[in-house]
Protein backbone atom coordinates (compact mmCIF):
# COMPACT_ATOMS: atom_id res chain seq x y z
CA UNK A 1 0.00 0.00 0.00
CA UNK A 2 2.86 2.26 0.92
CA UNK A 3 4.27 1.31 -2.39
CA UNK A 4 1.20 2.20 -4.06
CA UNK A 5 0.70 5.99 -2.41
CA UNK A 6 4.72 6.63 -3.23
CA UNK A 7 4.09 5.57 -6.72
CA UNK A 8 0.93 8.17 -6.86
CA UNK A 9 3.16 10.90 -5.20
CA UNK A 10 5.72 10.29 -8.01
CA UNK A 11 3.40 10.73 -10.65
CA UNK A 12 1.66 13.77 -9.67
CA UNK A 13 5.34 15.44 -8.56
CA UNK A 14 6.50 14.53 -12.40
CA UNK A 15 3.34 15.77 -13.81
CA UNK A 16 3.62 19.29 -12.19
CA UNK A 17 7.02 19.27 -13.57
CA UNK A 18 6.28 18.83 -16.81
CA UNK A 19 3.27 22.01 -16.82
CA UNK A 20 6.21 23.91 -14.90
CA UNK A 21 8.08 23.53 -18.10
CA UNK A 22 5.24 24.08 -20.77
CA UNK A 23 4.45 26.99 -18.98
CA UNK A 24 7.75 28.54 -19.18
CA UNK A 25 7.88 27.66 -22.94
CA UNK A 26 4.93 29.60 -23.51
CA UNK A 27 6.49 32.29 -21.57
CA UNK A 28 9.68 32.23 -22.93
CA UNK A 29 7.83 32.13 -27.07
CA UNK A 30 5.45 35.32 -25.80
CA UNK A 31 8.54 37.01 -25.14
CA UNK A 32 10.41 36.27 -28.13
CA UNK A 33 7.41 37.09 -30.08
CA UNK A 34 6.46 40.22 -28.84
CA UNK A 35 9.00 42.09 -30.18
CA UNK A 36 7.92 40.59 -33.32
CA UNK A 37 4.35 41.60 -33.40
CA UNK A 38 5.21 45.31 -31.86
CA UNK A 39 6.94 45.99 -35.19
CA UNK A 40 4.34 44.12 -36.97
CA UNK A 41 2.15 46.30 -35.59
CA UNK A 42 4.35 49.20 -36.22
CA UNK A 43 4.36 48.82 -39.75
CA UNK A 44 0.93 48.40 -40.07
CA UNK A 45 0.25 51.55 -38.70
CA UNK A 46 2.49 53.32 -40.66
CA UNK A 47 0.69 51.76 -44.23
CA UNK A 48 -2.07 53.17 -42.53
CA UNK A 49 -1.38 56.50 -41.93
CA UNK A 50 0.54 56.59 -45.23
CA UNK A 51 1.03 60.67 -45.56
CA UNK A 52 1.63 60.22 -48.89
CA UNK A 53 -0.04 58.46 -52.25
CA UNK A 54 -3.54 58.67 -53.72
CA UNK A 55 -5.82 58.53 -51.03
CA UNK A 56 -3.57 60.64 -49.15
CA UNK A 57 -3.88 63.38 -52.53
CA UNK A 58 -7.42 62.80 -52.01
CA UNK A 59 -7.94 63.66 -48.63
CA UNK A 60 -5.58 66.75 -48.76
CA UNK A 61 -6.46 68.19 -52.19
CA UNK A 62 -8.64 71.02 -52.91
CA UNK A 63 -11.77 70.89 -55.06
CA UNK A 64 -9.95 71.81 -58.17
CA UNK A 65 -7.57 69.25 -57.67
CA UNK A 66 -10.81 66.81 -57.08
CA UNK A 67 -12.20 67.90 -60.16
CA UNK A 68 -9.15 67.16 -62.34
CA UNK A 69 -9.07 63.78 -60.68
CA UNK A 70 -12.74 63.05 -61.48
CA UNK A 71 -12.26 64.26 -65.00
CA UNK A 72 -9.08 62.47 -65.81
CA UNK A 73 -11.49 59.00 -64.45
CA UNK A 74 -14.39 59.51 -66.67
CA UNK A 75 -12.19 59.99 -69.60
CA UNK A 76 -10.66 56.56 -68.78
CA UNK A 77 -14.13 54.97 -68.26
CA UNK A 78 -15.41 56.75 -71.47
CA UNK A 79 -12.17 55.42 -73.47
CA UNK A 80 -11.93 52.14 -72.80
CA UNK A 81 -15.80 51.83 -73.15
CA UNK A 82 -15.52 52.98 -76.56
CA UNK A 83 -12.81 50.54 -77.06
CA UNK A 84 -13.92 47.74 -76.26
CA UNK A 85 -17.83 48.45 -78.16
CA UNK A 86 -16.15 49.36 -81.33
CA UNK A 87 -13.61 46.22 -81.09
CA UNK A 88 -17.20 44.00 -80.64
CA UNK A 89 -19.16 46.24 -83.30
CA UNK A 90 -16.19 45.82 -85.74
CA UNK A 91 -15.69 41.86 -85.38
CA UNK A 92 -19.44 41.78 -85.90
CA UNK A 93 -18.98 43.49 -89.28
CA UNK A 94 -16.34 41.62 -89.98
CA UNK A 95 -18.58 37.73 -89.97
CA UNK A 96 -21.40 39.68 -91.40
CA UNK A 97 -19.10 40.32 -94.34
CA UNK A 98 -18.44 36.71 -94.76
CA UNK A 99 -22.34 35.85 -94.40
CA UNK A 100 -23.04 38.72 -97.51
CA UNK A 101 -20.57 36.09 -99.60
CA UNK A 102 -24.23 34.00 -99.84
CA UNK A 103 -25.98 36.56 -101.33
CA UNK A 104 -24.01 36.19 -104.43
CA UNK A 105 -25.74 32.63 -104.70
CA UNK A 106 -28.81 33.87 -104.55
CA UNK A 107 -31.14 33.57 -107.76
CA UNK A 108 -32.16 37.38 -107.41
CA UNK A 109 -31.41 40.40 -105.84
CA UNK A 110 -34.53 40.60 -103.77
CA UNK A 111 -33.79 36.74 -102.09
CA UNK A 112 -30.13 37.67 -101.73
CA UNK A 113 -31.43 40.46 -99.39
CA UNK A 114 -33.59 38.60 -97.50
CA UNK A 115 -31.10 36.21 -96.66
CA UNK A 116 -28.52 38.79 -95.37
CA UNK A 117 -29.69 39.97 -91.51
CA UNK A 118 -31.41 42.88 -90.53
CA UNK A 119 -28.21 44.61 -88.81
CA UNK A 120 -26.18 43.93 -91.65
CA UNK A 121 -24.30 47.12 -93.35
CA UNK A 122 -24.67 44.84 -96.23
CA UNK A 123 -28.60 44.39 -95.63
CA UNK A 124 -28.63 48.21 -95.68
CA UNK A 125 -26.73 48.19 -98.96
CA UNK A 126 -28.79 46.20 -100.88
CA UNK A 127 -32.08 47.72 -99.65
CA UNK A 128 -31.01 51.12 -100.77
CA UNK A 129 -30.24 49.59 -104.20
CA UNK A 130 -33.64 47.88 -104.29
CA UNK A 131 -35.24 51.31 -103.39
CA UNK A 132 -33.38 53.06 -105.73
CA UNK A 133 -34.64 51.63 -108.60
CA UNK A 134 -38.71 51.49 -106.73
CA UNK A 135 -37.91 55.26 -106.78
CA UNK A 136 -36.44 55.99 -110.31
CA UNK A 137 -39.87 58.16 -111.28
CA UNK A 138 -40.71 61.24 -111.97
CA UNK A 139 -37.80 64.06 -111.33
CA UNK A 140 -35.43 61.39 -110.14
CA UNK A 141 -36.55 59.28 -113.28
CA UNK A 142 -34.44 62.24 -115.31
CA UNK A 143 -30.99 60.59 -113.90
CA UNK A 144 -29.90 58.18 -115.73
CA UNK A 145 -30.95 54.56 -114.10
CA UNK A 146 -26.79 54.24 -113.61
CA UNK A 147 -26.01 56.65 -111.68
CA UNK A 148 -29.03 56.90 -109.86
CA UNK A 149 -28.50 53.76 -108.20
CA UNK A 150 -24.32 54.20 -108.05
CA UNK A 151 -25.61 57.72 -105.74
CA UNK A 152 -27.60 55.36 -103.57
CA UNK A 153 -25.03 53.13 -103.09
CA UNK A 154 -23.15 55.62 -102.50
CA UNK A 155 -25.06 57.52 -99.57
CA UNK A 156 -25.72 53.76 -98.24
CA UNK A 157 -21.87 53.41 -97.88
CA UNK A 158 -21.02 56.82 -96.26
CA UNK A 159 -23.84 56.19 -93.30
CA UNK A 160 -22.13 52.92 -92.58
CA UNK A 161 -18.73 54.66 -92.60
CA UNK A 162 -20.24 57.83 -90.51
CA UNK A 163 -21.46 55.01 -88.27
CA UNK A 164 -17.88 53.03 -87.69
CA UNK A 165 -16.41 56.12 -87.01
CA UNK A 166 -18.69 57.25 -83.82
CA UNK A 167 -16.66 57.04 -80.32
CA UNK A 168 -13.44 57.82 -82.19
CA UNK A 169 -13.15 61.56 -81.90
CA UNK A 170 -13.85 61.07 -78.42
CA UNK A 171 -10.59 58.96 -78.25
CA UNK A 172 -8.90 61.47 -79.96
CA UNK A 173 -9.99 64.03 -77.40
CA UNK A 174 -8.72 62.40 -74.91
CA UNK A 175 -5.60 60.83 -76.13
CA UNK A 176 -4.80 64.93 -77.19
CA UNK A 177 -6.20 66.75 -73.85
CA UNK A 178 -5.83 64.41 -70.77
CA UNK A 179 -1.93 65.36 -70.63
CA UNK A 180 -2.58 68.67 -70.21
CA UNK A 181 -4.97 67.89 -68.02
CA UNK A 182 -2.78 66.04 -65.79
CA UNK A 183 0.08 68.59 -66.27
CA UNK A 184 -2.86 71.26 -64.83
CA UNK A 185 -3.71 69.75 -61.77
CA UNK A 186 0.55 69.08 -61.65
CA UNK A 187 0.40 73.13 -61.55
CA UNK A 188 -1.63 73.34 -59.36
CA UNK A 189 -0.20 70.94 -56.83
CA UNK A 190 2.82 72.26 -56.99
CA UNK A 191 1.16 75.87 -56.38
CA UNK A 192 -0.28 75.17 -53.48
CA UNK A 193 2.28 72.67 -51.78
CA UNK A 194 4.43 75.63 -52.23
CA UNK A 195 2.49 77.87 -50.84
CA UNK A 196 1.58 75.64 -48.02
CA UNK A 197 5.67 75.52 -47.70
CA UNK A 198 6.51 79.17 -47.56
CA UNK A 199 4.12 79.82 -44.97
CA UNK A 200 4.62 77.53 -42.82
CA UNK A 201 8.93 78.60 -43.05
CA UNK A 202 9.95 74.90 -43.43
CA UNK A 203 12.09 74.01 -46.92
CA UNK A 204 13.47 70.65 -45.91
CA UNK A 205 13.24 67.98 -47.96
CA UNK A 206 10.53 66.27 -46.50
CA UNK A 207 9.01 68.90 -46.25
CA UNK A 208 9.12 69.89 -50.06
CA UNK A 209 9.11 65.79 -51.42
CA UNK A 210 5.92 64.88 -50.20
CA UNK A 211 3.52 67.47 -51.57
CA UNK A 212 5.87 68.12 -55.03
CA UNK A 213 5.91 64.33 -55.21
CA UNK A 214 1.79 64.30 -54.94
CA UNK A 215 1.38 66.76 -57.50
CA UNK A 216 3.66 65.22 -60.13
CA UNK A 217 1.21 61.95 -59.26
CA UNK A 218 -1.62 63.72 -61.57
CA UNK A 219 0.87 64.25 -64.79
CA UNK A 220 1.20 60.02 -64.56
CA UNK A 221 -2.42 59.73 -64.60
CA UNK A 222 -2.38 62.35 -67.43
CA UNK A 223 -0.44 59.51 -69.06
CA UNK A 224 -1.96 56.90 -68.02
CA UNK A 225 -5.15 57.82 -70.00
CA UNK A 226 -4.43 58.93 -72.79
CA UNK A 227 -1.55 56.55 -73.61
CA UNK A 228 -4.38 53.63 -74.57
CA UNK A 229 -6.47 56.65 -75.96
CA UNK A 230 -4.04 57.38 -78.88
CA UNK A 231 -2.82 53.64 -78.97
CA UNK A 232 -6.76 52.49 -79.27
CA UNK A 233 -7.21 55.05 -81.72
CA UNK A 234 -4.87 54.32 -84.49
CA UNK A 235 -5.86 50.73 -84.40
CA UNK A 236 -9.17 50.58 -84.05
CA UNK A 237 -8.63 53.79 -87.77
CA UNK A 238 -7.06 50.79 -89.12
CA UNK A 239 -10.02 48.41 -88.56
CA UNK A 240 -12.16 50.47 -89.89
CA UNK A 241 -10.18 50.52 -93.06
CA UNK A 242 -10.46 47.55 -93.13
CA UNK A 243 -14.06 46.81 -92.53
CA UNK A 244 -14.98 49.48 -95.19
CA UNK A 245 -12.71 48.28 -98.13
CA UNK A 246 -15.01 45.07 -97.50
CA UNK A 247 -18.33 47.02 -97.48
CA UNK A 248 -16.83 49.15 -100.59
CA UNK A 249 -16.23 46.41 -102.43
CA UNK A 250 -19.82 44.25 -101.80
CA UNK A 251 -21.53 48.11 -102.87
CA UNK A 252 -19.50 47.99 -106.04
CA UNK A 253 -20.22 44.84 -107.13
CA UNK A 254 -24.05 45.18 -105.96
CA UNK A 255 -24.10 48.59 -108.25
CA UNK A 256 -23.14 45.98 -111.37
CA UNK A 257 -25.41 43.20 -110.54
CA UNK A 258 -28.60 45.41 -109.73
CA UNK A 259 -27.93 47.27 -113.26
CA UNK A 260 -27.67 44.13 -115.26
CA UNK A 261 -30.27 42.42 -113.71
CA UNK A 262 -32.65 45.33 -114.57
CA UNK A 263 -31.07 45.53 -118.08
CA UNK A 264 -31.64 41.62 -118.49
Amino acid sequence: MKFVVREVRYACASAGLVVAALLGSVQAIAQTDAPAATAVAAVAAVATSNPYGLEALWASSDLVTKVVLLLLVIMSMGSWYIMIVKVLEQSKMGRQGKDAQAFWSAKTVAEGTKALSEDSPYRFLADAAGTAVSKHHGLMGHIPLNDWIAMAIQRAVDRVQGNTQNGLAFLATVGSTSPFVGLFGTVWGIYHALTAIGISGQASIDKVAGPVGEALIMTAIGLAVAVPAVLAYNWLVRRNKAVMDEVRTFGNDLHAVVLGTIKN
